[in-house]
């Protein structure tokens, strides 16, 4: 086949590609070149751990620069990852090498902020679960990866991000101080009348954080200061009007006695806009945070439990009588 062909030809399977999808299919084939993938010894579980979480930036920000290139005809640029320079100053580094001290120190944060943080979440879930047939490090991981994508779990802060962008075309920029025109929006939303139709206001509320998400509280002050330095002050008032609005209307409108905070999602999408990372890589990023925690669940996984996790079913149908196939 002519170069110029196959080059045809990779361009299209790169084109409409999500990066998570390319993540999953790259750790995959780490497994081929592992030459003891499939030992779940300690020892080698914390080499593979440690080489997956290393490698996790650079395969996001080169499988974005490619997608970039083949799909919007931008300029092709593979910067290697630095030594001297940290996760988060070689993810900056490889995806848009210009990048300030607040930058580094903003997503070097959103990646603890992200980090694991219990059992409790779907993908960690899916570790344990995969982890428990006794597979290789790579299925688990990819597993894992497949879990965060899907909207209900890793999308939240596009979410957020979508509906902002969705109150902007309803309430101009020169009203953005106008609570009146911010409540009518809101409640619009909760009565399933605007965005998506959900009747749900996005980066509000948690399972556990009710006066306050200390994760949110945290972000929030690097969101203020990031925007003073990208000039985008009147973005971060908005979104934290919104805050201070929303809470109390999900509470009036479910009559609801406990109160309604702001997560960490609220704040993460309009943070990485300001980094200049694309919408794209959002959940991505999401997962380079919580490959640590996937890794410390799996090893706990094989060396405390052992013992394969299987899900009881009860059948909450009708029961019928057999017919035979003649008489039906």
């Amino acid at each position: 086949m002519p170069l110029e062909q196959k080059t045809k030809m990779n361009i299209i399977e790169l084109e409409g590609n999500n990066i998570m999808n390319i993540l999953a299919r790259s750790v995959l084939e780490m497994y081929r070149f592992d030459p003891n993938p499939d030992d779940t010894s300690r020892d080698n579980l914390m080499r593979q751990s440690i080489d997956l979480i290393s490698k996790f930036p650079t395969i996001i920000a080169y499988a974005f620069n490619m997608l970039r290139h083949a799909t919007f005809g931008r300029s092709l640029h593979i910067r290697h990852p630095q030594e001297n320079l940290s996760i988060a100053e070689n993810f900056l580094y490889m995806l848009k090498r210009d990048y300030t001290e607040l930058d580094a120190r903003t997503l070097d944060l959103l990646l603890v902020l992200q980090a694991e943080h219990g059992g409790g979440n779907n993908s960690t879930f899916t570790t344990h679960v995969v982890t428990s047939s006794g597979t290789d490090t790579y299925s688990s991981t990819a597993a894992s990866i497949g879990s965060l994508k899907g909207p209900r779990h890793g999308g939240a802060n596009l979410k957020v991000q979508n509906m902002f962008a969705d109150l902007k075309s309803h309430v101009d920029q020169d009203h953005w101080d106008n609570e009146d025109e911010i409540i009518t929006y809101l409640k619009k939303v909760l009565n399933k009348e605007a965005f998506d139709h959900a009747g749900l206001i996005y980066g509000m509320g948690h399972a556990v954080y009710t006066l306050s998400d200390p994760r949110e509280v945290i972000l929030k002050r690097f969101a203020q200061a990031l925007a003073e330095e990208k000039g985008m002050t009147e973005e971060f008032e908005l979104y934290n009007r919104v805050e201070n609005i929303a809470g109390k209307l999900i509470m009036e409108h479910r009559k609801l006695f406990k109160n309604v905070c702001a997560n960490v999602d609220f704040y993460s999408g309009f943070v990485y806009s300001m980094l200049g990372i694309p919408e794209e890589l959002f959940t991505p990023i999401f997962a380079i945070a919580r490959m640590p925690g996937w890794s410390a669940h799996r090893l706990e996984e094989l060396i405390s439990a052992n013992k394969i996790i299987r899900p009881a079913y009860k059948y909450v149908g009708h029961h019928t009588d057999f017919v035979p196939f003649d008489e039906r």
